[in-house]
């Protein structure tokens, strides 16, 4: 009954905007979150904020959303925003197609408007990220951080989670503990998780989702985001093609390298109730190989990153054209 209530009380809100949805329609979004999530029909979702401060952070968004869509076709489009409570915020926002890159493989073309998405990002004044209220993450010291992955890699590969023999792998070129200190402030997205990047059946980018952690800081970490949910290769490719240099990819793939087996570990040993699944995917993508994991060969990992991106591009673009010939 608390459940058919609380349907109703959807139906209310949506329907000035949405009459001919039906209450059956309606219903709540599996996922959990800090959102209340509901899907509306087969075209809209429902998010409402639970607390004022994710409030706060959903209006931002909806501002954030609205200054990058002209930049970014891929960003969500709110219909009607508002109060569903005293307080407390709600968005309605016009569902994107695609699957989630969770399950989903990326292509050349989606990597391309990933590498898009990240120098739009770069491209956007402080002067306009200001005025949004977004906050400043200073970016993180890559020692301390190497020296807990060391202790929880440890742990793990006794467990056979893990081969603390990557850890013993010439480190990326670039990623050292002195990296942070000339790193530039751009727009994060700052949760660049698989579930949050959506991709078309073609494997392009076709929507990314759920902007309420938006902040300025270190671009590496939205790299690193990639890097767990599409694969380091990938990112590294993102990157290049977004004009990032390879220490900086380097700084990226230590973090999320490290970050990988402290999630991991405190899943297992600690508190943590994320699904194990998912870490262990997530682990996986981190740690797969890039040219930039030879120590002392930078200019030549350069050169392969840029050489995969040029033949990633040219392969899309005889797809693209051999589908234009197609059509005709």
């Amino acid at each position: 009954m608390r459940d058919q209530l609380h349907q109703r009380a959807v139906h209310d809100l949506v329907r000035p905007v949405l009459p001919s949805v039906a209450e059956t329609d309606i219903r709540p979004v599996d996922e959990g979150g800090e959102h209340s999530t509901w899907w509306i029909g087969g075209s809209h979702v429902l998010r409402l904020a639970l607390d004022p401060d994710t409030s706060a952070r959903q209006r931002r968004e909806v501002a954030l959303r609205d200054l990058l869509r002209p930049r970014l076709a891929a960003v969500p489009t709110s219909v009607a925003s508002g109060e569903w409570a005293p307080g407390l915020a709600y968005t309605l926002d016009a569902r994107l197609p695609g699957i989630s890159a969770e399950v989903r493989e990326v292509s050349a073309a989606g990597e391309g408007a990933l590498a898009e998405m990240l120098t739009v990002l770069r491209g956007i004044p402080a002067s306009r990220t200001g005025a949004l209220g977004l906050r400043e993450h200073a970016p993180r010291d890559i020692a301390p951080l190497r020296s807990a992955a060391v202790r929880a890699a440890e742990r793990l590969t006794a467990d056979g989670e893990f081969d603390s023999g990557l850890m013993a792998r010439d480190r990326p070129t670039g990623a050292g503990p002195d990296q942070h200190r000339a790193t530039p402030r751009v727009l994060l997205h700052n949760d660049l998780k698989g579930e949050h990047l959506l991709l078309d059946a073609a494997g392009g980018l076709s929507g990314v989702l759920d902007w309420t952690d938006a902040a300025t800081g270190d671009p590496a970490e939205d790299i690193a985001g990639l890097a767990i949910s599409i694969g380091a290769p990938a990112a590294v490719r993102v990157a290049t093609g977004a004009r990032y240099t390879a220490a900086r990819a380097a700084r990226a793939l230590a973090l999320c390298r490290y970050d990988t087996l402290l999630r991991l570990a405190d899943r297992l040993y600690g508190g943590d109730d994320s699904p194990l699944p998912l870490l262990r995917a997530q682990l996986d993508r981190a740690w797969r190989r890039t040219p930039l994991d030879v120590r002392g060969e930078s200019e030549r990992a350069v050169h392969d990153v840029q050489s995969d991106v040029a033949v990633h591009r040219v392969a899309e673009a005889l797809r693209e054209r051999a589908e234009h010939r197609e059509a005709e």
